[in-house]
């Protein structure tokens, strides 16, 4: 008998343990059910949308985020820069190429609660398009670091890992199935702090 009601308690906690692991790794994920991944960006087009999955649903909910409709928007978020390596606030990055059409758009730094990263004492930790300089071709160079840089700079500050936020509002890739055909920026790592 008690060796019974001891193998049903070990059972009933590996089932509680998992179950609670594989719903926290679904619900941090930044790929997955859902996603679209272009280069070192994702987004999940249906998220604001009565088509989003469970766990999209569940994660908007969780981190209490008001999620973009298709005919608001996209969002896409990286977290790793060209070469595989994570983003940190400690590294300047060089985020360079054309962005999608778009009647606005926004670039800002989170760290990995969601939360805005500060940027320097004079500087936010944002751009939005109609406070850039283009290159010839209308595509972006972008410096984020925490030192400033001539031109585009974003500016970081603090330690550990970070998370590169592009907002595209009102822009017609939202609306198609046309997310995965884009073509966004790339992230490059130019050098680290010490």
């Amino acid at each position: 008998m008690l060796k019974s009601a001891f193998i049903t308690l070990l059972v009933l906690s590996i089932s509680i343990v998992a179950g609670s692991a594989s719903v926290w790794y679904a619900l941090k994920a930044n790929e997955g059910i859902g996603a679209v991944v272009v280069g070192q960006w994702t987004a999940f087009p249906n998220l604001g949308t009565t088509e989003a999955d469970p766990y999209s649903r569940a994660r908007v909910a969780r981190e209490g985020t008001l999620a973009l409709g298709r005919a608001e928007g996209l969002s896409f978020s990286a977290t790793r820069d060209i070469g595989g390596d994570l983003l940190r606030r400690e590294c300047t990055y060089l985020v360079e190429g054309p962005v999608p059409p778009a009647r606005f758009w926004t670039l800002y730094v989170t760290d990995p609660s969601g939360a805005v990263v500060k940027g320097s004492e004079y500087r936010p930790a944002s751009l939005h398009s109609y406070q850039l300089t283009r290159l010839s071709d209308n595509s972006i160079a972008i410096s984020a670091g925490r030192h400033p840089s001539p031109g585009n700079w974003l500016a970081l500050s603090g330690s550990g890992p970070v998370t590169f936020v592009l907002n595209l509002f009102d822009t017609p890739i939202a609306s198609g199935t046309g997310a995965a055909d884009v073509v966004l920026p790339q992230i490059a790592k130019v050098g680290c702090d010490a």
